[in-house]
């Protein structure tokens, strides 16, 4: 193939992809292959900008006036007005593996879109179909975390936002997805799925400020305000709040002697003066770590 041919195949690639039409007078071999290198140049910086990823990438984080979207999304063949959810899974690493077990879940010709956001995390735009509902997305957000679980032995964690109708609503729905996974992994950690309007007192906590959080535990324990507890008597509490204060179920379930557990919540008791067998000190004690954890998490970062 001469230059000129190159020159006007690297045009029809630039009036395919852009849409613009140049008409490039060239007087010699050499500046013909300027012009079909800065072409390619041309042709190559577009697709970086407004390919679909980026173009996602840009909008979850605010990155793209509101008056503009409509157009790029056009340009880029992506239904502005659809319903949708945004899943946003995390894991150790985003690696190969990962990736191509996403891809096998919605593949292209289902409109869901796999967006990066870290080497930890991904972001997942899927449709909605008509007869759709808020339980279907849950199951979609179980599927998920059990598919990666089984074959890509990886341990996820899965939070989704509120079902959008446009995606103007795209960064409020990323903030929200955002938002309940700090809150589940931080509040609600032995969970892997953590839906936005589902986040319970922790998102009331994740809310307060340091002061009235320091101010409640000092109320509730005076100075000495307990550190975190062991994995084994943490397991025990979780496991005898989740059996509704029920010592019976609660030793059962854990092949614990009835007496070794009620030794350990006395134990808990002498600690932290709260007696987990009656209901509003349970409540209390529930409220105060989550607290804890909150103020430990944060001073961390």
């Amino acid at each position: 193939m001469d230059h000129t041919q190159e020159l006007q195949k690297a045009l029809q690639e630039l009036r395919r992809i852009t849409g613009i039409g140049l008409d490039v007078q060239a007087e010699s071999e050499e500046e013909t292959e300027q012009a079909v290198a800065q072409i390619r140049c041309l042709c190559t910086a577009y697709k970086e900008k407004y390919n679909k990823t980026d173009f996602l990438q840009s909008l979850l984080t605010g990155g793209i006036p509101s008056y503009d979207i409509h157009d790029r999304a056009s340009r880029l063949h992506i239904n502005v007005d659809e319903r949708r959810v945004l899943f946003l899974l995390e894991t150790k690493k985003m690696d190969e593996t990962v990736t191509e077990i996403l891809k096998s879940l919605f593949p292209s010709q289902t409109k869901t879109y796999l967006v990066p956001v870290s080497e930890k995390a991904a972001a997942i735009l899927r449709p909605m179909r008509a007869a759709e509902t808020a339980d279907n997305v849950r199951a979609i957000a179980r599927t998920i975390v059990d598919t990666m679980n089984t074959e890509a032995l990886a341990h996820v964690r899965l939070a989704y936002s509120s079902i959008i109708g446009t995606l103007s609503d795209l960064p409020a729905a990323f903030q929200e997805a955002s938002l309940a996974l700090k809150v589940g992994k931080l509040f609600y950690s032995e969970q892997t799925v953590f839906p936005y309007n589902e986040l319970g007192i922790g998102r009331l906590i994740y809310r307060l400020p340091f002061p009235l959080c320091e101010n409640f535990l000092k109320e509730i324990f005076g100075e000495e305000i307990p550190e975190s507890f062991d994995e084994d008597t943490t397991a025990t509490i979780n496991r005898f709040f989740q059996n509704n204060l029920n010592i019976a179920e609660t030793s059962r379930q854990l092949h614990m002697h009835r007496n070794t557990l009620i030794y350990r919540l006395e134990q808990i008791q002498k600690r932290t003066g709260l007696d987990l067998r009656l209901f509003e000190d349970a409540m209390t004690f529930k409220v105060a770590t989550m607290v804890i954890n909150y103020l430990h998490a944060e001073r961390n970062q």
